[in-house]
């Protein structure tokens, strides 16, 4: 392990004992919020991203060395293996390099060159690639001449000597590790429209005859290449020139000597028929990975703004699903987000159904003394909110906002909607979401699959697994970097705490429905199967608001309360008097708290919390209005200036909802007035932003729009 330790050191550019500690901690269970949370000193103070790289490049190591001890005894059964042959597959640094080492000794189905074997033609190949033939190479061949064999002629005999040389060139290392270089440093990807496919592939018009290098083409250009060539509407190519490609295998083979016909036809049919075909695949393979893991952290980067947007927090609010014909859907939610009530209004038809709604919504706003509205951003959402302005509740104070819905419609179907409301209809449970999800994004969001919600590119075309990896990780960190509330938490919440899971998560519920809240961390014990270990994990992302101990409504770990209550004894006074008094904690110098087991980043850490126990680190919300007037497409002009939310962030720009029912997009050459290399540095998801209208395509559907002064 300690030769992994150093490879992961050398890539990530951290040490190997900050591995070292890390893989430990991983390898004893701890998750990668607690390691880089409350294991500061163990690990170096890796955040969480570099606890994670080096989890992944620890698998992926694992990975080859499995690999390895796969082929070694696949050789060794075989009586194949060799002492060189041995370090050599103990030497091999990545798969590419492995695989090319057992290539000629792997099992293969049939080949042509096995046939020429067959039919005793190995000498010929021998003397051929050697130049050892004195004389005409014909008469030569003539001795090979095996009618019963199926080699009926010379020129039989010498295209089997071709195809066993075929294969050894395939087969050689040198070869393929120099034409390896030249496909990722020099190949083209090509691709060109399939015929009389013009008119069904009309979305990959830019691709139809489209060129560029390989290895500097975007993420997102290479799976737009992929999925068409999947819905066969593009074939597409990926290899360096082929006279480059032949030179590398010529000056491999000559040495400065002159090379014989047949054993340039054999390299020119390696090439062809062998090698270009296994090294464009694997070179396919590498740009496809490459360009997952790109639109992958672009999901994720989104995913992250999204569940770690501001929070209205403890408000009661009214939520509307708005639809034309079938009305609006409305709901009221407590401070909790417990229904308390729910009705269909028709604000946009006619004059008396609008009044009724109108009247409606006083009533209800009064009632349960409604503090904001969330308007669902879908279908009718402008004019609902129009129709909301319009009221009175302006004059009273009361927040009204556009909700993004996204998703509300997969979380109504679910197993927890209809658990929780079994006979309410999908379209009411539709408007909870959007009501819950103003007033605490991240608590609503985590019932979703995040996939369903839409905020990156090409999600469905790159790899699913990774990509699910990839967003629960994000989802478990923006979980435990906000905490979770013991007595209120939901089922879905308490899963990505960290240590937890669905059936600790399930039981901390049983637990609280039959006795009661939690009044303590330590309480947590009683919960069924939930140990000294799995208590360790979770407790410090866990709050219990009210608790007798305030630091049980804090991060800081219970295992480091005796510490805060030394500090406390020091100066004299109660735990409770330290977190309220500024000039109290002045008093503190963190260094004489400095232990074996402690040092200065966990104390800096607790010393912040104690100072705001329990700290949200999401932004305060702000309301946010789009433009009056403008509610469709018809109603936008070039040059025309809007406020708008930004909804999803790619690799080649940003789409802004700018309230007309079509999300405009800031291509990344417009996103600000110097070079921009990658989006997200610019604009975030959920932003707020002033754009500028550059062209309406309403037979397209497109919005063109700009952040640049003009």
């Amino acid at each position: 392990m300690s030769i992994y330790h150093t490879s992961v050191a050398r890539d990530l550019g951290i040490t190997s004992h900050q591995v070292q500690s890390t893989a430990r901690l991983l390898a004893e269970g701890a998750t990668v919020p607690f390691i880089s949370r409350y294991r500061k000193e163990q690990t170096g103070s890796l955040d969480e991203v570099q606890v994670a790289a080096v989890r992944d490049q620890l698998a992926v190591l694992a990975s080859l060395d499995k690999r390895r001890r796969v082929i070694i005894d696949s050789l060794a059964s075989r009586e194949l293996l060799t002492a060189e042959l041995e370090t050599a597959i103990h030497k091999a640094a990545d798969p590419a390099s492995l695989e090319d080492l057992y290539l000629p000794y792997k099992q293969k189905r049939k080949t042509k060159a096995a046939t020429a074997r067959e039919q005793g033609l190995e000498p010929l190949a021998k003397e051929l690639f050697a130049g050892n033939f004195a004389g005409n190479i014909q008469i030569a061949a003539a001795d090979y001449i095996d009618p019963e064999k199926g080699v009926a002629t010379k020129d039989d005999a010498l295209a089997g000597a071709r195809d066993i040389i075929a294969e050894w060139l395939n087969e050689d290392q040198e070869i393929r590790a120099g034409l390896r270089s030249l496909f990722i440093n020099k190949a083209v990807i090509s691709s060109r429209v399939v015929k009389k496919k013009q008119e069904e592939g009309a979305k990959y018009r830019d691709y139809f005859d489209w060129q560029e290098q390989a290895r500097k083409a975007p993420g997102h250009r290479l799976l737009a290449m992929f999925r068409g060539e999947g819905e066969k509407v593009l074939r597409v190519t990926v290899r360096p020139d082929d006279d480059a490609s032949m030179g590398i295998i010529h000056r491999h083979l000559s040495s400065g000597k002159s090379l014989h016909e047949q054993v340039r036809l054999a390299a020119a049919d390696s090439y062809k028929r062998l090698l270009r075909p296994s090294l464009e695949k694997e070179l396919r393979t590498a740009l496809k990975e490459r360009a997952d893991q790109e639109a992958i952290k672009v999901f994720c980067d989104n995913m992250r703004e999204l569940l770690l947007a501001p929070p209205l927090g403890q408000k009661r609010v009214m939520a509307l699903d708005p639809g034309f014909r079938t009305g609006a859907k409305l709901v009221c939610l407590s401070e909790q987000g417990n229904l308390l009530h729910h009705s269909t209004i028709y604000p946009t038809l006619g004059r008396k159904q609008q009044e009724e709604a109108g009247q409606k919504v006083g009533e209800l706003c009064r009632k349960y003394r409604i503090e904001a509205i969330a308007v669902g951003n879908g279908t009718a959402g402008r004019e609902t909110e129009s129709f909301l302005q319009g009221l009175v509740l302006k004059d009273t104070k009361t927040l009204i906002t556009m909700v993004n819905e996204s998703g509300a419609s997969i979380y109504s179907a679910s197993d927890a909607a209809r658990q929780e409301f079994p006979d309410l209809d999908l379209t009411v449970r539709g408007a909870v979401s959007i009501g819950r999800r103003l007033q605490d994004p991240l608590s609503e969001l985590v019932k979703l699959d995040p996939k369903s919600i839409g905020v990156g590119q090409y999600q469905h075309d790159v790899n699913q697994t990774e990509l699910k990896k990839g967003l629960d990780d994000v989802v478990i960190s923006c979980v435990n970097s906000v905490g979770v509330e013991v007595n209120s938490g939901s089922l879905e919440l308490f899963t990505y705490v960290s240590g937890l899971g669905s059936v600790l998560a399930a039981n901390i519920i049983a637990h609280r429905d039959e006795h009661g809240a939690f009044t303590s961390r330590k309480e947590l014990l009683k919960v069924t199967r939930l140990g000294a270990r799995a208590f360790e994990q979770c407790a410090g992302f866990l709050r219990i608001h009210g608790a007798k101990n305030p630091l049980d409504d804090s991060a800081v770990h219970p295992e480091r309360y005796k510490m805060v209550e030394k500090m406390a004894g020091d100066l004299g006074c109660t735990v409770k008097e330290l977190m309220k008094s500024e000039q109290l904690r002045e008093k503190i110098n963190l260094h004489d708290y400095i232990g074996d087991s402690v040092g200065l980043p966990t104390l800096e850490d607790i010393f912040k919390e104690l100072a705001k126990p329990g700290r949200d680190p999401r932004p305060e919300f702000t309301s946010f209005s789009f433009a009056d007037g403008v509610n469709s497409m018809d109603d936008l002009v070039a040059e025309m200036r809007l406020p708008g939310i930004v909804t999803n962030v790619t690799k080649f720009g940003a789409f802004v909802d700018v309230g007309v029912h079509q999300d405009g997009l800031i291509h990344i050459s417009q996103l600000a007035d110097r070079f921009v290399k990658d989006p997200a540095e610019v604009v975030k998801l959920g932003q707020q932003v002033v754009v500028r209208v550059l062209e309406v395509d309403l037979d397209r559907k497109r919005i063109s729009l700009s952040l640049r002064d003009g």
